[in-house]
Formats: C-alpha cells, structure tokens, sequence
C-alpha cells in the first residue's frame, strides 16, 4: 500500500468509483485507517475528549457525515491534509501515553517498520474509538484490530517519508 493508494481510496470514497475490471475504492481497513486519522483531527479540532458512551458521529455532523458521505469529500476541501497531519500526530501521541511511542516512532522514522500485535492496538485505541470503526467498516473487532496491525504501520511509513510528522503545509501539497 503506498501513498498514492490512500489517496485513490480517500478519492473514490468507501464504496469506490471502480472502473471495468478494478476493484476501485478503499477497503475496510484502509477505510479505518483514515477514519482514525479523521476520528484524532476531529478530537483535536474540538479540542474535546471522547464523552464515556459517545462517539463523534453522534455529535451532530462532522467525522460521522465524513465517513458516511464518503472520505473523498475533504480532498475537494483542501481538508484531507489538515485532517492527515494533524490526525497523525495525535495518533503517535496518543501511542507514546500508551507506552508504544518506541513502536510509532519507528514507523515514523526511515529505518525498519517495528510490528503490533492486535492486543497491544486494543490497549492504544480507547473503547469509543473501536465501536466507531467497526461501526463504519462493518469488520468485527477481531478483524479490526487484525488488519489495523497489518496495514498502519506501513501507512504511517507511507505518509512520513522524510522520517518525520508533516506540516500541514507539506500534506496540503501532497493532497
């Protein structure tokens, strides 16, 4: 999965603009991928922490209008950038006060990509973070935290190939 993949998948939206014989769109987990990104911008837009049994998309609009109406949306925008870089560092953030910093940080960096395992994601990710995903991915917790193991540390890799978090400015170029 490189870049150039994400930003397809975040054009075609969550069920793809899939041409003759391609499979077009963005798959679950790379759709909960952006959705976690999107889910840290929001908190950090807002600058609110998860209410206990809420979830953005019941906050009136916003990520959960995002998710629904298709990712792709924020490109147009201009908003896709802000919402990667800025949702990338609260995500290594909220790693680091989880005790995984070390394992981001290496995503992050050039050198070699260190492994999750599903159960340390689950201790990262809070509750109402993982009842959002599978809610908009339609993938059970199990696959998940499974596909969230596989695939983010590679697309973290992907969005920071300078070996460090983007300006905003540097994604609002890329995007």
């Amino acid at each position: 999965m490189g870049l150039m993949d994400v930003l397809t998948g975040m054009r075609n939206g969550p069920r793809g603009g899939a041409t003759a014989g391609s499979a077009g769109g963005m798959s679950p987990i790379m759709m909960a991928i952006m959705g976690l990104l999107a889910y840290k911008a929001v908190k950090s837009f807002s600058g609110s922490a998860a209410q206990p049994g809420s979830t953005p998309a019941t906050s009136g609009g916003g990520l959960g209008d995002m998710l629904r109406n298709g990712l792709g949306s924020a490109v147009g925008a201009g908003g896709l950038g802000g919402m990667l870089s800025g949702g990338l560092g609260d995500l290594i953030k909220q790693f680091q006060g989880a005790g995984k910093g070390d394992v981001a940080k290496s995503w992050v960096s050039t050198g070699q990509n260190q492994d999750i395992e599903p159960q340390d994601l689950d201790d990262v990710l809070t509750p109402e973070q993982i009842a959002f995903l599978t809610a908009r991915t339609g993938l059970t917790r199990e696959q998940l935290l499974a596909g969230l193991a596989k695939e983010l540390p590679s697309a973290v890799d992907e969005l920071t190939p300078d070996g460090r978090l983007p300006t905003h400015e540097e994604m609002k170029r890329v995007v």
